[in-house]
């Protein structure tokens, strides 16, 4: 039912809970979504039993529950958040990339 729904938002509050800075939030979403890309590849090349298991427990990405739960404007706003999130994570990564190298 709402399960994959559930499971990242339990994982987005303890993040939260636990660290309470912007740059916590936007490493948690990219982290969640990472990880259930991984996931879902495991899902397409794995044995059925664990296909099965991964699929009912699991969805795809972030933005699959986005569409899965919402239609319309409010998916367009969502989206475009969810980007915005990861264009924050990018910058993130670049600036301690950049600072790794100096």
């Amino acid at each position: 039912m709402y399960i994959d729904l559930i499971i990242v938002l339990v994982l987005l509050a303890l993040v939260i809970f636990c660290f309470r800075k912007f740059s916590s939030f936007v490493y948690s979403v990219a982290i969640i979504d990472i990880f259930l890309r991984i996931l879902t590849f495991i899902k397409y090349n794995s044995v059925p039993e664990l296909k099965s298991l991964i699929g009912k427990y699991f969805p795809e990405s972030i933005p699959s529950i986005i569409a899965k739960y919402s239609d319309g404007i409010f998916y367009t706003i969502l989206m475009w958040a969810y980007v915005g999130i990861f264009t924050v994570f990018l910058v993130y990564t670049i600036k301690y990339f950049w600072k790794k190298r100096k």
